[in-house]
C-alpha cells in the first residue's frame, strides 16, 4: 500500500487577512453582529479564528487546489455559546475585495455567507 506524503500547505493566497461577514442565510444580521462584527480571519499559516453571533473557534484551512487562486477550504473547533463545537467550511473570491463561503456546524445547521475583506 503506497501512502502519499502530506505536504503543509502553502501560504501566500488571496484569502490571507480579516473578512467581514456582511450576508449570511441562515441568520440575520441583528443575530450574526451581535458581540462583535462578525468575521473570519485567515493568517499566512492559514490558521485564523472567525465569530458571528454567539459561535466563535479557530480554523485550520487550505488551498483546494493549491494555485491559491481555488477555494479556501477549512474545519474549526470552538464553541456555540458555552458549548463545544466543531464544523468545516470554505470560502471563495469573488472579486478582489469579497468572498461567499459556507461554513457548517457538525451535526447542525449550515449558512452560505458574503465577507469583505476589512481595511
Amino acid at each position: 500500500m503506497n501512502l502519499a506524503k502530506f505536504e503543509k500547505p502553502k501560504p501566500g493566497h488571496d484569502f490571507i487577512g480579516t473578512w467581514h461577514i456582511y450576508e449570511m442565510e441562515q441568520w440575520d444580521e441583528g443575530y450574526f453582529n451581535m458581540e462583535v462584527q462578525a468575521y473570519i480571519e485567515v493568517r499566512p499559516d492559514n490558521l485564523g479564528n472567525f465569530q458571528f453571533g454567539l459561535v466563535s473557534g479557530s480554523l485550520d484551512g487550505y488551498m483546494e487546489d493549491g494555485s491559491g487562486k481555488g477555494r479556501f477550504v477549512y474545519t474549526w473547533e470552538g464553541r456555540d455559546e458555552m458549548d463545544p463545537m466543531t464544523g468545516s467550511g470554505w470560502m471563495k473570491l469573488k472579486g478582489k475585495s469579497e468572498v461567499v463561503g459556507l461554513i457548517k456546524l457538525h451535526l447542525g445547521d449550515r449558512s452560505g455567507f458574503k465577507a469583505r475583506r476589512a481595511v
